[in-house]
């Protein structure tokens, strides 16, 4: 199950149901993908095929929709 928590422009962000417990989001797009710890701050975990534009894009999202990707993420692994 890979839930999607919201999209914006050509990015898609989501979560992957049995993965590691320490709080992140997955982020893809036509051009590649990225991980992105939400904890212990938002920071980059992982990068394929994104250009540093995009990385910063993703970033600068990530910390404008904090509160939607934590309310996502506790009621979805809450029920998991």
């Amino acid at each position: 199950i890979m839930p999607t928590v919201f999209r914006k422009d050509e990015f898609r962000f989501y979560f992957f149901s049995r993965e590691e417990t320490r709080k992140h989001i997955h982020v893809s797009s036509p051009n590649g993908e990225a991980k992105i710890w939400i904890e212990p701050e938002v920071s980059v975990a992982k990068v394929v095929n994104l250009s540093q534009q995009e990385v910063n894009k993703i970033v600068s999202l990530v910390n404008e929709n904090l509160e939607i990707i934590n309310e996502h993420w506790n009621s979805h692994f809450k029920q998991n």
